[in-house]
């Protein structure tokens, strides 16, 4: 029979491993990952729309430009 120290052991190298297992399933879960991205850039935006703003305003003129070299630019 193992010793009271050993079970001990046993026990919490089994929890250890469960918690990690948890970790690494909760890392994987796309869905859950793109719900927590959402919550975090919708709490973001509410404390600070500033850099959105500028970010979006950002991207509307670099796309932009990106058309109109496209359509205007040299072949």
């Amino acid at each position: 029979m193992s010793t009271p120290s050993a079970e001990n052991k046993i026990t919490s190298t089994r929890a250890e491993l469960e918690n990690t297992l948890d970790a690494i399933e909760d890392k994987l879960n796309v869905p859950k990952q793109l719900s927590k991205l959402g919550r975090n850039a919708k709490t973001s935006y509410e404390s600070n729309p500033v850099p959105w703003i500028v970010g979006a305003t950002a991207a509307v003129i670099v796309i932009g430009g990106l058309v109109a070299w496209a359509i205007f630019g040299d072949d």
